[in-house]
């Protein structure tokens, strides 16, 4: 059996790694920090996986990029995932044309209207998205439908 993974952490440290358990920060941020903490208090890594459910490796991990990195280990490094097919420009054309114009869009429609706009603007990429993508990126955006918030008793089918 190798080495216990211990972390000495400073007085400066651990208060700041106990602030950012109330700070606007994502959860997986939050639980690192305080899986560090728990170390430093003299946690084995097996009983931290198991308090937060997680496997060994990914305790140890989180130990070791603290030990080389620092507070930078604890967020994600950028350029994880897949990438945007859309831009902001993008969006805001569509948001502007759901605005601008009388009529009601479905996200088919929207769709087709935005690799439309794309070929006519002879942009160099095309912007192909599904019509349920396209109405994912709009409803997180707060931007669904013509007229926002206008739902009556009366437009719905039972």
């Amino acid at each position: 059996m190798g080495a216990r993974l211990r972390i000495f952490l400073t007085r400066e440290q651990d208060r700041t790694l106990l602030q950012l358990r109330t700070a606007e920060v994502p959860q997986k941020v939050k639980d690192r920090a305080e899986i560090i903490r728990l170390n430093a208090h003299g946690w084995y890594v097996e009983k931290i996986a198991a308090h937060f459910n997680l496997t060994l490796q990914t305790v140890r991990e989180v130990l070791h990029n603290w030990k080389s990195k620092g507070l930078e280990g604890l967020w994600e490094l950028p350029g994880r995932g897949g990438k945007s097919k859309w831009q902001e420009e993008d969006i805001i054309f569509l948001e502007e044309c759901l605005k601008k114009e009388p009529r009601t869009y479905n996200s088919l429609q929207l769709a087709q209207k935005l690799e439309r706009v794309g070929v006519a603007r002879r942009r160099h990429r095309s912007i192909k998205l599904s019509p349920d993508r396209l109405r994912r990126v709009l409803k997180k955006r707060g931007s669904i439908g013509s007229e926002q918030g206008r739902v009556t008793k009366a437009s719905k089918t039972r």
